[in-house]
């Protein structure tokens, strides 16, 4: 397994471990993670706080070039307001753990020109299912019934 889908996993359990949604995230640049995070919806009541946008958030302000050059990874296929900040600050490339219990807005990335390569990785399907089962009512509180 890629070493910064490794990480992005650690974060999905640290979120889980701290009480929120198992989703992580991390934004790398040539080689080197810049940002790293995890879904924080429920830990600060945020509605904002998806993981890529917490990694986005803790790689701080960027140039406009280093998001061009980075790829995102993340547990779950982003939603559509994660994918607009894809689209919107110009990351060529996606990794997706998985989008069976979540589709998201893949196809409105790659309509754009991302990159997005789906690992239909066991682990975190196995781990969003649990917590969809364990928790639907947090669960449908973001993304609906």
């Amino acid at each position: 397994m890629d070493i910064f889908f490794e990480e992005a996993i650690k974060e999905a359990k640290i979120g889980l471990a701290e009480g929120g949604i198992p989703i992580g995230s991390v934004l790398v640049h040539k080689g080197k993670i810049i940002g790293r995070g995890h879904n924080k919806r429920i830990q600060n009541g945020s509605v904002i706080l998806h993981g890529e946008m917490d990694a986005l958030e803790n790689a701080g302000r960027q140039p406009a070039f280093v998001y061009k050059e980075c790829v995102l990874y993340t547990t779950l296929s982003p939603c559509s307001m994660c994918s607009g900040v894809v689209l919107l600050y110009g990351i060529p490339r996606v990794v997706i753990g998985e989008n069976q219990t979540f589709m998201g807005s893949g196809k409105l990335l790659t309509d754009n020109g991302v990159d997005v390569k789906v690992l239909d990785n066991k682990e975190c399907i196995d781990m969003m299912q649990n917590f969809i089962a364990n928790n639907p009512k947090l669960w449908n509180e973001d993304i609906g019934e």
